[in-house]
């Protein structure tokens, strides 16, 4: 597959059938991108579960935190790692020793390791590189466009008003409500 760029259906489709995420590199520091990513896909209905090893058994973002993905729980649809490029080999191999195995082997931006995703891809993984999972839920089910930035989606109407707070939308375009 070329990962230069995505088909939006593909990205869609990814983001429609996941239900639970790992995150790994999850930051406990509210400024870090994996402690909002994090945040921003459990308050859309996804089960987050961070994977931080100097942060295991602590909460981020409200959530508890795994050592390894081999602890998260639960069978984990879609890894994201938030480490540099040079340690999604290792990630890939913890992914690939679960089972069942996840759909989803997603680098964050500014990530991309190649061989990784060849090697993803031929044990039936998706794979996506330097991409933001949060970034590409608001593009496509049109928050970020309704702030102002161009997604790509257009539509005259106008979203539903949940009250105070963030406009929060799924992929099929109706509001998400708060938890």
């Amino acid at each position: 597959m070329n990962h230069d760029r995505y088909d939006d259906r593909y990205i869609r489709d990814i983001l429609s059938q996941v239900k639970t995420v790992a995150v790994v590199g999850a930051s406990p520091n509210p400024s870090r991108p994996s402690f909002f990513v994090t945040k921003y896909l459990a308050e859309r209905g996804f089960e987050v579960y961070p994977v931080n090893p100097g942060q295991a058994g602590k909460a981020i973002a409200g959530r508890t935190v795994y050592a390894t993905l081999a602890d998260v729980p639960v069978a984990i649809d879609m890894v994201d790692v938030f480490r540099a490029p040079d340690h999604v080999p290792a990630v890939l191999e913890e992914a690939l020793a679960l089972s069942p195995l996840p759909k989803v082997f997603w680098m964050q931006q500014g990530v991309r390791h190649d061989e990784a995703a060849a090697k993803a891809e031929a044990a039936g993984l998706k794979v996506v590189m330097d991409r933001c999972p949060k970034i590409e839920y608001g593009r496509l089910s049109g928050e970020i466009g309704w702030t102002g930035v161009n997604s790509r989606t257009i539509s005259s109407k106008r979203p539903q008003r949940l009250g105070a707070g963030v406009q929060r939308l799924s992929l099929s375009r109706t509001p998400v409500k708060p938890q």
